[in-house]
């Protein structure tokens, strides 16, 4: 069984900063991709940042210059540094990993975690 954990959430004010983190754990064999996602309520959820095993990242066009994914492939965990936020990044973030589970290795399949609100005040 595999498990996505989020942490780092909380309330911040305008141009401050908070660093989120997430960890996969359990029966797993490697992670290719991992990113961060977010949902604003009445929005659709939407790509943030992601990162591939090699280190090659992505970013929404909205957060590039403030945001930066970072991880730790031995540890199975990817960070999301974010500054310099706005109201507008208000939301629910949610973290993601593509990986290969021993349960089934032959499988690529997409965990999600619960996610981690976000609040930036204005």
């Amino acid at each position: 069984q595999v498990q996505v954990v989020e942490s780092g959430g909380g309330l911040v004010q305008a141009g401050g900063s908070l660093r989120l983190s997430c960890a996969a754990s359990g029966n797993i064999v490697s992670i290719l991709n991992m990113g961060w996602y977010r949902q604003a309520p009445g929005k659709q959820r939407e790509l943030v940042a992601a990162v591939t095993s090699g280190g090659r990242t992505n970013y929404a066009d909205s957060v590039k210059g403030r945001f930066t994914i970072s991880r730790d492939n031995a540890k199975k965990m990817v960070f999301l540094q974010m500054n310099s936020l706005k109201p507008e990044d208000t939301a629910v973030y949610y973290c993601n990993a593509d990986l290969y589970s021993r349960s089934d290795p032959a499988l690529m399949a997409t965990n999600w975690g619960q996610g981690t609100q976000v609040t930036v005040s204005s």
